[in-house]
């Protein structure tokens, strides 16, 4: 059976670059958020990509989860699964994931708001994933000894150094693929990418380190203050290379 790689984390937040890092190993499938059509389903939220995503992706929770833990497309020894912690709504079933290794990726709130402004003007905490992604931090330390917490800014100074200590930290041999891929969409791109993915359609790589963001417009500071704490508690247990 493939070892499956989960990794949690909000939007907005180098996600998608890091399931290209990971499909660039010649020994890695991936799966982009599994549960988005399930969670737009379930919820009826108006959200871009909607209508395209439930007509092309699993909508059946039930289904998805047991398609986490299935053999991974043309036997690959690595299963990595980009998902989300506000898609997994009360009733979505999580039992699979104590069969598999999982870790974080997080950012400051200020610049996830920023960016996700551009594409999806009113949102609110719940859309930004920090605090459920304590949750999952929480309940996930509770079965797997280290839950690796990747900071997509401090990445951005030594890809090469956090990926090798994220490795390390999965049980799985570091691969110098994971520091770049070829330009262009992807087969295994979910189905709202042309509402968010032209960035890293257009990338090779994991790209220069970004200016720091810590304030909003303050249309959004009730969102930044309601995310703010639960962003530093993680941050604090950040991967150092």
């Amino acid at each position: 059976m493939s070892q499956v790689i989960c990794m949690w984390s909000g939007p907005r937040n180098l996600s998608t670059a890091m399931m290209r890092s990971f499909e660039n190993r010649a020994d890695c499938a991936v799966w982009d958020e599994p549960f988005f059509a399930p969670f737009l389903a379930a919820t009826g939220i108006d959200h871009p990509g909607r209508e395209e995503t439930l007509a092309a992706h699993e909508t059946d929770a039930g289904k998805v989860a047991k398609a986490c833990l299935n053999p991974t497309p043309q036997g690959a020894v690595y299963y990595f699964q980009k998902h989300m912690p506000h898609h997994m709504i009360a009733g979505f079933d999580i039992s699979w994931m104590k069969r598999a290794k999982h870790f974080l990726l997080i950012r400051h709130p200020a610049a996830v708001i920023q960016s996700y402004a551009k594409g999806r003007a009113q949102f609110d905490a719940s859309d930004i994933g920090l605090v459920q992604q304590l949750k999952f931090y929480n309940a996930i330390i509770a079965f797997q000894d280290t839950v690796p917490i990747l900071d997509s800014s401090v990445f951005l100074n030594d890809p090469e150094g956090h990926l090798r200590a994220l490795c390390a930290a999965l049980d799985m041999p570091f691969d110098t693929a994971m520091l770049s891929w070829p330009a262009g969409p992807r087969a295994t791109d979910g189905a709202w990418a042309p509402y968010w993915y032209a960035s890293v359609e257009n990338s090779t790589g994991f790209g220069l380190p970004r200016e720091a963001v810590t304030t909003v417009h303050h249309t959004y500071q009730p969102i930044l203050d309601a995310t703010l704490p639960a962003y530093h508690t993680l941050f604090e247990k950040h991967l150092i290379p």
